[in-house]
């Protein structure tokens, strides 16, 4: 049984515009709608975690935020240019053999600044070095990728993300493959790149990380279940419509206890 505590929300300027602005969201892939009206706003310095089983339209989403999908109706805006927003992805498309080191990976991330067919200059070397002071990859800058942990490959990405001088990062399921004190080093370099004022917008299945370590969370199944306070979307309600038989909860005042049995299948009911 976890016990669910909500981190409490920093405090947003309500009056600053919207980062992300998403009216009535539809997207349909032959014939089956993945995403169902989806109408939310991200505040700039949110720090979003993106819940609900498998076949939920995260990823789904997370691909039409970045402009991968297009929305078959209604429309997504974003206030800053697309170079500006960071992405890791579940599962990054790397030959891990290659001799690439961790700080040429993280310069990819100024490829748009240093054009075509030029080397680095200094400014561009300086962003990389500072990119991986942030998530703690200093020391491991000419170690090749291949020869990192799962969780050290996700923070050389991230990094990559602060070289392009992202000002939202989105990750897909970013903790799958990682072990536990992995997850939590890279939580804690989360926490505070969201405490610098960087956006957030995360994937998981961990409801517990979800709740106890997120300003606000998106209970996704299609539709938009619930979005908001951690405290008010985790109540057994909003749990029960997402998961249905497949999870447990027992509510008492703010905190939740849940067992939720998601066994990745084909044929486990929606």
């Amino acid at each position: 049984m976890a016990i669910l505590q909500a981190k409490q929300a920093p405090l947003i300027n309500v009056s600053a515009a919207p980062l992300i602005q998403a009216r009535d969201v539809t997207v349909v892939y032959n014939g089956e709608t993945a995403l169902d009206r989806l109408t939310f706003t991200v505040q700039p310095g949110d720090q979003v975690a993106i819940i609900g089983p498998n076949g939920a339209g995260k990823s789904t989403l997370i691909k039409t935020l970045l402009g991968f999908i297009r929305p078959s109706s209604g429309a997504v805006n974003i206030a800053i240019p697309r170079e500006r927003i960071g992405y890791v992805a579940q599962n990054e498309a790397v030959d891990w053999n290659y001799p690439v080191t961790v700080q040429d990976v993280v310069m990819m991330g100024c490829a748009r600044r240093i054009g075509w067919f030029r080397p680095p200059r200094r400014e561009h070397w300086d962003l990389v070095h500072a990119a991986l002071e942030r998530v703690g990859m200093a020391d491991l800058r000419q170690r090749q990728i291949g020869e990192l942990s799962g969780g050290q490959r996700r923070r050389a990405f991230i990094a990559r993300a602060l070289a392009q001088e992202a000002e939202l990062l989105i990750l897909d399921e970013p903790f799958s493959g990682v072990d536990a004190s992995a997850q939590a080093s890279l939580m804690d370099v989360l926490d505070q790149l969201n405490a610098g004022g960087l956006t957030i917008l995360l994937s998981t299945h961990d409801l517990d990380l979800a709740f106890a370590r997120f300003s606000k969370v998106m209970a996704l199944r299609r539709h938009l279940i619930a979005f908001g306070d951690p405290r008010a979307v985790l109540t057994a309600d909003t749990l029960a419509h997402i998961y249905g038989h497949r999870v447990m909860t027992w509510q008492d005042g703010q905190e939740v206890a849940v067992f939720v049995d998601e066994h990745h299948c084909e044929n486990c009911p929606d």
